[in-house]
């Protein structure tokens, strides 16, 4: 970090923290500035709870909160708080009160009555010292009602059988529990969802109500007895209902239905199903395979729900509304009426991202085309042209002054939202929507003054959901052609005795193989609650060519650098297991920690046992999604250090190339938290986090031992050599979320480095004391590398 980030960055902190112990002083002296609330006396699992019934007006800030300095720094004026102009940024301190402080008492004593201690009393008391406020409730709450006996007054049979025989799965009311008004409405909430799930569309939550008997405070025993009742109409008693035929309609154009202009619907029914599109712009077997109330069914509101899901998941539709008619009262079926209106078909997007680590800068640049309904029946294709450069800053260099990447990728996918598997048809889409999506990429990637490589991939992947929280991904056929070769001006000789992965760029081949991944949970990740995440996969490749270069006879050696060819070109043969594990951990509001496992392993077997796991398909660490104290692909693999590269042009040329392994291991553990809920109008969320992992080789590259045999001393993983080859980070991160989508940065700060040796490694100490000589020293033998501490990393989304 430069002298004059470092002064900004403490000047900044200074005048929040000046900002945040004189708040007092913005005030007139009749007010006082809360900043403490105290509850006394309350049962501690129910303390959170009642807390959440002080005024939010009097709560004083979180002491890691920025939220009122930053409203002091730009909402006071002449020694005052503003009363107009004021900015949308940070919140007011909490202004003592005394009718927020009356309300809040009696919030929290109807709160202590509900959970049952009906002669609850609260106070409060106040407290001002030099315009500083406490404020103490003190609660008195007194015994607590048990509930003595359940009854219950169902007339209707049939609704009675339904309750009893769901009973034991949804009912939270028992003898000898303490009485919770919650409890109730927790009952009432599932005796509704069990009769909308069975049939009975009009039934309202007002028809369950419940009896309480010796629940005033002036009761002698704090014994309560609870009735349940469910009533039945006026007119009669509650009937269940099925499904009668329905009406699809699509609406001309994304205004909707014109009130002035009658329309005319179709007759033609199919499956119960009357389809009638005015927009002329869909076909009916893709939309109505996504009505879930089937004609002759028992109405179940779960069919409703999920018609809605599906049907906006088709993306080509911006509004779906479900009526209901029925033809007369006398008639237990209810029709339904689907109304859709289209959304836009086609759009166009252009984006572009400026990524920057310490030390390179960049750019990429994209547009995305993308049609919604290229066949009529809900199939999104999607074009999109990319291209960006990379270049190293530092030293004085003028930005894009050394460009050592480029890249250029043009792709096209079609996604059909169902799966096309021949002689099957699945009826899937219960628990979300399936996919069969068809892709092509081309792409190319320039290293300067190294290699060229050009990719083709074609594929055809199938995503379906088990349940809401498990997704599998299974990708049947994955084609990939692969053109590489080295700059002519390249020594081969030299970069095979010093370059420990260059090899790789210089070859061409084909790979043939299927992949498969499961994903656990994926859907709570936005969620603030304890759970684990899982995302397991295997790419696998090469074992049908190899099948059918047996039985074709072919003759090869791939030991001695003959492997089997098909087309003319070697086909690759491995494995690429891949687990990424997360434990989120709540812990309240919006306070959450995250512990997580990130490892692979790439191994060549057959017909590449002797060239390896193409360059593409190693793993790198570092990056601001890995370990983030390093720059992408700067460490490992293991003990390697790139001071051996035989010169700086080398070392400059193969940057970014030669930290590669094929197997991976990373731990990450985050604590996050927010800062301020009123950031510049979004909400500003902060994170500590501590990373550890590496890569490694999991075998020895026979071409490079036989030039430089040490180098596969320090790369290939060996558990008794784990300790000394683990790197560790820290640091701290901001995310400024606006709800859509995160901005990031984080600052990662670099502990221990296994490029170096013994106590070395604890670069931590080299930091606090001695940095520029340590600095300078490096410098002299790794030119044009230079040694950061401090890595800076911009991002947009979590990092996991």
């Amino acid at each position: 970090m430069n002298f004059k980030l470092k002064s900004t960055a403490i000047l900044l902190f200074i005048i929040l923290l000046i900002q945040a112990c004189s708040s007092t002083k913005y005030i007139p002296d009749y007010q006082s500035i809360v900043k403490k609330v105290r509850i006394d006396s309350v049962d501690a699992k129910f303390e959170e709870q009642a807390y959440n019934y002080v005024q939010k007006d009097i709560r004083p800030a979180s002491k890691l909160s920025i939220n009122v300095p930053l409203y002091n720094l730009f909402n006071t004026r002449d020694g005052r708080y503003k009363t107009n102009d004021i900015k949308p940024f940070g919140s007011p301190p909490a202004i003592l009160d005394s009718t927020l402080v009356e309300i809040s008492r009696t919030q929290i004593q109807k709160f202590l009555k509900s959970k049952g201690y009906r002669q609850a009393d609260v106070n409060a008391s106040i407290k001002v010292a030099n315009k500083k406020a406490e404020i103490v409730f003190t609660a008195k709450p007194g015994p607590a009602y048990m509930v003595q006996n359940i009854s219950d007054s169902i007339p209707n049979a049939n609704i009675r059988n339904l309750y009893e025989s769901n009973k034991t799965k949804i009912s939270h009311l028992h003898k000898g529990m303490q009485y919770d008004e919650d409890s109730l409405t927790y009952e009432r909430e599932q005796i509704y969802r069990i009769m909308k799930e069975n049939g009975y569309f009009y039934f309202l939550r007002p028809y369950v109500t419940f009896d309480v008997f010796g629940a005033e405070p002036s009761s002698k025993t704090n014994k309560i007895d609870l009735n349940l009742n469910v009533a039945d109409p006026e007119n009669g008693s509650h009937k269940q209902f099925n499904i009668g035929y329905t009406h699809m309609i699509i609406a001309p154009n994304p205004e909707g239905f014109p009130d002035s202009v009658r329309y005319k619907l179709s007759k033609d029914t199919l499956n119960g199903i009357i389809f009638t599109d005015f927009s002329k712009r869909y076909r009916r077997n893709p939309i109505v395979r996504y009505d879930f109330l089937k004609q002759g069914e028992l109405y179940d509101i779960r069919n409703e729900n999920l018609t809605y899901d599906r049907l906006y998941e088709l993306n080509v539709f911006k509004n779906v509304k479900i009526d209901y008619f029925r033809r007369d009262s006398t008639s237990n079926k209810i029709n339904t009426v689907i109304q859709l209106i289209p959304q836009k078909v086609m759009s166009n997007r252009v984006e572009g991202e400026v990524p920057f680590n310490g030390g390179t800068v960049g750019f990429t640049i994209g547009n995305t085309y993308t049609n919604n309904n290229i066949f009529r029946g809900a199939e999104r294709f999607e074009l999109q042209v990319k291209g960006g450069l990379q270049s190293r800053i530092g030293n004085g260099a003028k930005v894009f002054s050394d460009i050592y990447q480029r890249d250029f990728s043009i792709s096209a996918s079609i996604s059909v939202p169902r799966l096309m598997i021949p002689f099957y048809n699945p009826v899937l889409g219960g628990n979300g929507m399936p996919h069969t999506t068809f892709a092509s990429s081309y792409i190319y990637a320039l290293q300067k003054d190294v290699s060229v490589r050009r990719i083709f991939i074609n594929s055809i992947t199938y995503d379906w959901f088990e349940t809401k929280s498990k997704l599998h991904s299974f990708t049947p056929l994955n084609f990939e052609y692969r053109f590489g070769n080295l700059d002519p001006n390249v020594d081969s000789a030299t970069v095979v005795n010093n370059i420990y992965y260059s090899t790789l760029l210089n070859r061409k081949d084909l790979t043939l193989g299927m992949k498969y991944t499961y994903t656990l949970n994926a859907d709570k990740l936005n969620q603030y609650r304890t759970f684990v995440y899982l995302r397991a996969g295997m790419d696998i490749a090469g074992n049908l060519l190899q099948g059918i270069s047996k039985l074709t006879g072919t003759k090869s050696d791939p030991a001695n650098d003959n492997p089997a060819k098909i087309l003319g070109l070697p086909f690759n043969q491995y494995m690429r297991p891949e687990v990424d594990i997360r434990w989120y951990k709540h812990l309240g509001g919006d306070r959450q920690f995250i512990a997580r496992l990130n490892t692979g392993v790439a191994y060549a077997y057959g017909n590449s046992v002797l060239n390896g796991i193409p360059f593409e398909k190693q793993f790198f660490a570092g990056g601001s999604n890995g370990i983030r104290a390093w720059q992408a692909r700067t460490l490992g693999p293991g003990n390697y250090n790139r001071e051996v590269i035989a010169s700086n042009e080398l070392r400059k040329a193969f940057f970014g190339l030669d930290q590669l392994g094929t197997m991976r291991i990373e731990t990450n553990f985050e604590y996050r938290f927010t800062v301020a809920r009123n950031f510049f109008g979004a909400t500003l969320k902060g994170a500590a986090f501590v990373d550890a992992g590496n890569v490694w080789s999991i075998r020895k590259n026979e071409s490079i031992s036989a030039g430089f045999p040490e180098l596969d001393e320090l790369t290939i993983f060996r558990l008794n050599k784990l300790a000394k080859q683990i790197a560790i980070g820290t640091g701290v991160g901001l995310r400024y979320d606006v709800q859509y989508f995160v901005f990031r940065f984080d600052v990662g700060l670099k502990l221990k480095d296994p490029q170096f040796i013994g106590s070395e490694q604890w670069v931590i100490g080299k930091f606090l004391s001695g940095a520029r000589d340590f600095k300078n020293a490096y410098n002299l033998t790794h030119a044009p590398d230079t040694y950061r501490f401090l890595q800076y990393n911009f991002g947009i989304g979590m990092p996991f």
